[in-house]
């Protein structure tokens, strides 16, 4: 498996927690050094381990902020 680097840049909360501590977060994280993106997946506690995930470009959210709008407006 090919290294990675990642740097949770801000915390923006958390959207739910396991029975085992993991938690799922929405952050704002810098892979590889590159511009940081909107980022949901599950944290182990400490975050020294992480689930699979979804990144999102700023354009990206916006549009699941419209979608959601129309969902449950």
């Amino acid at each position: 498996m090919p290294e990675f680097t990642y740097e949770i840049v801000e915390t923006l909360g958390t959207l739910s927690e396991t029975a085992k501590g993991w938690t799922k977060e929405l952050n704002l994280i810098s892979w590889n050094g590159r511009e940081p993106k909107l980022d949901i997946r599950e944290w182990a506690p400490e975050h020294e381990k992480m689930g699979k995930g979804v990144t999102l470009t700023e354009e990206e959210a916006q549009e699941i902020l419209k979608i959601l709008g129309q969902r449950y407006a």
